[in-house]
């Protein structure tokens, strides 16, 4: 069954005009990451997207950042922020956190947890349930950089949903419109017709590797 692309915003049942919100600028508040793969993952996939989306102003992507969605969730450690998170159709821009009910309600469309024996038990079950029932996350993914396991789950009809990754590994994101997937043991977007979405150093490096193909087949450009 397809759903809406656009993130669903507070759920239904949710009172927010009888609620006394705390003050904006709420910083962000969470622990330290597990190792240098995590954050090396975490900064990897921000800087993918940032770079492939670098023409867009619609989007806001971050990592290792508190979302808060409740005044009774701040000072709590029953949940802490995404490991990585995209919300569509938003201003690009910074932001100490990402606040809800001053986002105008919107939740993140696509989240990835990075496992660790620390964490992996509440990315699997708490996390998951938050992201299904309250944040309602079309699509929620977890990769673990040690041990490399790899899962989605796509929202449908409320309830999170198992895909089976494509011939080559890869799990298709909806919202992003792109497939996740292991590269080099890490986790990489590709493109629908699977081309993996270079970093800004591949994208430069690539257009060395065509400038010095040209150069040895027909020397040097012209001068302008």
């Amino acid at each position: 069954m397809s759903v809406a692309k656009d993130q669903a915003t507070a759920p239904d049942n949710q009172e927010w005009d009888d609620i006394v919100f705390p003050p904006g600028e709420l910083y962000s508040d969470e622990p330290p990451l597990e190792s240098d793969l995590h954050r090396k993952q975490i900064d990897l996939l921000i800087r993918l997207l940032e770079w492939f989306w670098r023409n867009r102003q619609d989007f806001y992507v971050s990592g290792n950042l508190t979302v808060y969605f409740s005044p009774n969730q701040i000072n709590s450690e029953d949940f802490r922020g995404p490991d990585f998170f995209v919300v569509l159709n938003t201003e690009r821009k910074p932001r100490k956190s990402w606040v809800v009910w001053e986002e105008g309600g919107k939740y993140p469309n696509v989240i990835v947890e990075l496992l660790s024996p620390s964490t992996a038990e509440i990315d699997r079950e708490l996390k998951k349930q938050i992201y299904q029932d309250i944040f309602r996350t079309f699509d929620y993914f977890w990769f673990d950089p040690e041990t490399l396991e790899f899962a989605e789950f796509h929202l449908v009809d409320g309830k999170y949903e198992p895909l089976e990754p494509n011939f080559q590994g890869r799990l298709w994101s909806q919202q992003l419109e792109l497939f996740l997937g292991i590269h080099q043991q890490q986790l990489r977007f590709c493109t629908p017709d699977s081309k993996l979405v270079p970093t800004p150093e591949e994208t430069a490096a690539e257009a060395e590797a065509l400038l010095a193909r040209y150069r040895e087949r027909f020397g040097e450009l012209p001068d302008i």
